[in-house]
This record gives structure tokens, sequence and C-alpha cells, in this order.
């Protein structure tokens, strides 16, 4: 391929927020549109006596609910991702984000029903709390666990397009080529190919849940690793905590801006500006000169 040729991932970032947002609102918009359908059919059929437009109102409480709660859930597994190596540990948590996600869902639906309801001069009804919260669960259960999937399906299918990083393995036999506790590279297994990233190329780093994003040369490489982990594993002399979530590359910082806050801000020479929290800003500032 023509290095000057964008790839598909190239071409798409532009456009992936605005992908992910459609695909959620088209989703619950047609499941919304579809369940009203279905039930208004179960109504007529069994002569049941509801208005034409009560489903409609209340599957499309339910999905707006639920809706609303997709920005919660992207965080919730991001802090919290559930991989085969660690679902043990993570299950329980998701099975207690179920109900937290489920008492949300509900409490929203209930109220958009009843300032419908109210609007159109009558009242909703929802029924005994606690047995009408066990039947919703029993289906919520179900929708959290379908999106959960959803979301940790296309992060590994992202993963798999812009690549994944590892550190180097000991070799089988014989001693290692570098030490494995500094490593000087990085291997990186993208679309089935591998491929080595140097250390030193590495411009910044992110924390994001179980993973750390490396950023080299206008790609970002996630890490199986937390921040502190792989900061332990970093030449002290090149590499620099400025944050909570940041480690950046001395070497391809272009100035720091200190901030009213205390904190400052660092714009790297790649035209990211990083957060640098005042907590690291004093060891920062006595790396980069004093100029901080």
């Amino acid at each position: 391929m023509d290095p000057a040729t964008p790839t598909f991932l190239e071409r798409y970032q532009p456009l992936r927020r605005g992908v992910e947002t459609g695909f959620w609102v088209g989703s619950y918009l047609f499941g919304a549109v579809a369940n009203s359908l279905t039930v208004n059919m179960d109504v007529r059929r069994l002569q049941l006596g509801f208005a034409t437009w009560q489903p409609v109102v209340w599957e499309a409480s339910s999905a707006i609910a639920a809706l609303a709660l997709v920005p919660a859930m992207v965080w919730f597994t991001r802090r919290f991702p559930l991989h085969l190596d660690n679902w043990r540990r993570i299950l329980p948590l998701h099975l207690l984000g179920s109900l937290a996600w489920s008492a949300l869902h509900v409490a929203g639906m209930v109220a958009l029903r009843k300032a419908t309801y109210a609007s159109l001069g009558q009242s909703y009804d929802f029924g005994v709390w606690w047995w009408e919260f066990g039947y919703e669960y029993l289906k919520d259960v179900r929708s959290y666990a379908g999106v959960v999937l959803v979301i940790e399906g296309y992060r590994f299918v992202m993963r798999r397009l812009q690549g994944e990083a590892a550190l180097l393995a000991a070799p089988d036999e014989g001693p290692p080529v570098e030490p494995l506790d500094r490593p000087e590279r990085f291997l990186v297994r993208k679309l089935g190919r591998e491929f080595l990233v140097s250390a030193h190329d590495i411009e910044w780093l992110q924390a994001a849940g179980n993973y750390v994003n490396l950023r080299v040369r206008g790609h970002d490489y996630p890490l199986r690793s937390t921040i502190g982990g792989i900061e332990d594993k970093l030449d002290p002399e090149r590499f620099v905590r400025i944050q909570r979530s940041y480690i950046a590359n001395l070497d391809h910082v272009a100035s720091i801006e200190p901030l009213e806050t205390g904190d400052a801000r660092v714009h790297m020479k790649d035209g990211a500006n990083l957060p640098c929290s005042r907590t690291y800003r004093s060891g920062l500032k006595q790396r980069f000169g004093g100029d901080a």
C-alpha cells in the first residue's frame, strides 16, 4: 500500500464518534419502533383495551432511558473491562453494575411515562415497585449483557485494526537480547502481522482501564498493563509521569504552559495537549529545565 494512501482506520477515525453515536441511537430507535408495533399487535389480538399511543410511550421511554445510560456503560466497561483472563474477578462487579443499570433504567422510564401521561391528563401507575422491578430486572440483565458484549466486541475489533502492543517475552533458549525489566522495544500485533516499536519512539502514554495506550507517530497501540506497571519499566531519564493517567517522553515535549489552578498543560511536538497535575508539576519542572 502507498504510504500516502490513508488506511481504513485513518479514514474512519474522524467519523468514529458520529458512527458510534449513530449506532446506539439507531439501535434503540429501531428497537422502540419494532417493539411498539409488536406490542400493539398483541394488544389488538388479545383485546387488552389499551390505546395505540400507550405502547409507544412504554417502549420509547424505555429506549430513551437506556440510551441515556450508554455513556455510563462506556465508562464502566473501560474502568472494568471484561476479558477471558479476568472474568472471574470482574463478573461480580458487572452483576452489581447490572443492578445499578436496571435501577436507573426503570427510574428513568417511569419518570418519562408519568410525565407523558400527565401531559395528556392521565396518570401512570407502575404498580408494586419491588415486584415490578424484579420483573424488569429479568429483562434488563439480558439487555445489560448485550450492551457489554457489543462494547467489548467493538473494542476488540478496533484493537486488532490499530494494533495491540505487548512486552517481549523471554526466549525459550538462551539469554534475552535486551533487558526484560527495561524494554527497549515493544512487539505490536496488527491484522496478523508483527513488528517492533522502539521505546524511544513512544511520544506519550495514557491509561485506559486495564490497558495503557502507547502513542507512536499518530497511532495508539494498547498495551495490557497498568500505568504504574509500565512506568516502572520505562527509562526514568526519558519518561516522566505528568498526571495519574499520563506519562510523557521528554524528547517529544514542545513546551509546558502553567495554569492558574496550579496545574499545567504539556504541549507535545505531535500537537497533543496533555494535562499535568500540580502533584507532578514540580518534578516535570526540574526535568524540563525549570521552565514550568
